[in-house]
């Protein structure tokens, strides 16, 4: 039997933060993983792009904590091939 898991249980954790085409590619791969994810900054991050390098405009994939150790691997390597 599933226990309800309470809201102190349950939060919101940056998995990634990038340009907004790889910050759709990740949360795409993660719900393919069935690990619901949502995006964060995405209009930001569109507009000014420019500014991702600071951390600015960039657009964050966002997932419960529950999901960080798979997500957290996933993400991994995907970057891992991004800078082969």
């Amino acid at each position: 039997m599933k226990t309800k898991l309470t809201k102190d249980e349950l939060k919101p954790v940056v998995v990634f933060s990038g340009l907004p085409w790889e910050a759709q590619m990740i949360k795409n791969i993660l719900e393919n993983e069935n690990i619901e994810a949502f995006l964060n900054n995405e209009i930001l991050g569109t507009v000014a792009p420019f500014y991702s390098s600071s951390g600015m405009g960039s657009v964050k994939v966002v997932i419960s904590n529950l999901d960080y150790e798979k997500a957290k691997m996933i993400v991994e390597e995907f970057e891992k091939g991004r800078n082969q």
